[in-house]
């Protein structure tokens, strides 16, 4: 067997009656785990990790676990980006399935990725994949809409990021009146303002504003997202009115968590939608300048 390999097929052998036990040291991520299927394998949980770690993307491994005929293992992802020659030894890959390492990774159990940030669960090999997908504690993406910022961060490194990086504008306080304005806003079909945040309740929430077409019409959309998870945002609600000339229209609604990027809450038409022209009637003169008042305001439910 070539260095750094692992003879699946051969040198680890399982029988009836037989525990696999793991000896899991406080720097790995892998619990003491038993199985009714291994033989006694006396190597340490950090080697086992080290056995599931793909060489290439460097990501745990999870069935289907591949091998070249040396012993070398790797993703099925990276299989087929490899060209079917080992990144290990160069050899031949072929389709050879290294079932010994699958069936000693049924018997882990391993801590969600996300510990640091405050998830402590573990959870068996196999189901380690699907929690993380919607960890409460996993990070959030950068909220900011006028860009696409590939950033994410707990709840307090993303308004660092935003006052820093992005210079948005933080505002304390419940209410709000923003104004935005638009010189020739016939010419624009696609544009997304600056995102202003709010402090309030001693959260941040977002308020966005764009143009875009819906369907033929060229119309403005308001709303509030909220920098925390789903069933947090739930326990609050908004109103968001816009008025002149003696007219207005009033949104209330519950804000979106940041979990929902700004496109698909514009996609699901949640928030206040103002038609170009109705708009222009709001800013009054020409129509020539939008300029257009937001205000609102935002409140806990009890």
């Amino acid at each position: 067997m070539a260095p750094g390999g692992i003879a699946c097929k051969e040198e680890i052998a399982f029988t009836d009656g037989d525990i696999l036990t793991l000896n899991a040291d406080s720097s790995s991520p892998f619990r003491k785990a038993a199985s009714p299927f291994g033989g006694s394998l006396g190597t340490s949980a950090g080697n086992v990790q080290d056995l599931l770690e793909c060489p290439v993307c460097m990501n745990l491994i999870y069935p289907p676990i591949y091998q070249c005929p040396n012993g070398h293992t790797l993703c099925e992802k990276c299989k087929a980006r490899v060209r079917n020659s080992c990144p290990t030894c160069r050899g031949e890959l072929g389709n050879i399935r290294c079932l010994a390492l699958e069936r000693v990774a049924e018997s882990l159990e391993v801590p969600c990725k996300y510990q640091h940030f405050g998830c402590y669960e573990i959870f068996p090999y196999y189901s380690k994949q699907s929690h993380e997908k919607s960890c409460k504690y996993r990070p959030y993406g950068c909220p900011y809409a006028g860009a696409e910022c590939s950033v994410t961060g707990d709840i307090p490194q993303l308004v660092t990021h935003l006052k820093n990086d992005h210079k948005v504008d933080m505002h304390d306080g419940c209410t709000f009146n923003h104004r935005y304005v638009k010189s020739n806003p016939q010419e624009i079909d696609n544009a997304t303002w600056m995102l202003t945040v709010f402090n309030c309740f001693g959260r941040q929430f977002c308020l966005h504003f764009e143009a875009f077409r819906l369907g033929m019409a060229p119309v403005y959309m308001a709303f509030l997202r909220f920098m925390g998870t789903e069933d947090e945002a739930r326990q609050f609600s908004y109103t968001l009115e816009v008025g002149g000339n003696g007219r207005k229209l009033i949104w209330q609604g519950i804000p979106r968590s940041i979990r929902d990027s700004h496109r698909k809450v514009r996609e699901s038409q949640d928030g206040l939608i103002i038609q170009r022209n109705l708009a222009l009637f709001f800013s009054g003169g020409d129509r020539q300048e939008l300029k257009l008042k937001v205000s609102g305001r935002i409140w806990k439910e009890q």
